[in-house]
């Protein structure tokens, strides 16, 4: 398995409504490795690596993510897979 490596920023109302903690579930349920954080300007950024379906189905997901989010964009930007991540884990 070849694994692909993606970080997402996105933008809406994505703070305050469990938005990290459901990507962390999200991701674990896939088998990513990564992080996601809250960033000062209220939107919210996912870096995930695994396989290509896997990594689709985060994006599906971060495109809704949980009921009480507005997500407004998603921007995904590839990136090189490093393999320096063993887990998924919310960055503070």
């Amino acid at each position: 398995m070849d694994a692909i490596r993606v970080n997402l920023l996105v933008t809406g109302k994505v703070q305050g409504v469990f938005y990290r903690q459901s990507a962390l579930q999200e991701a674990q349920r896939l088998g990513l490795s990564g992080w996601v954080m809250n960033l000062p300007d209220g939107g919210v950024e996912l870096e995930a690596e695994g396989s290509a379906r896997a990594v689709a189905e985060l994006i599906a997901w971060a495109k809704v993510g949980p009921p009480a989010a507005e997500v407004e964009a998603v921007r995904v930007r590839e990136r090189r897979p490093t393999g320096a991540d063993r887990t998924f884990m919310v960055k503070r």
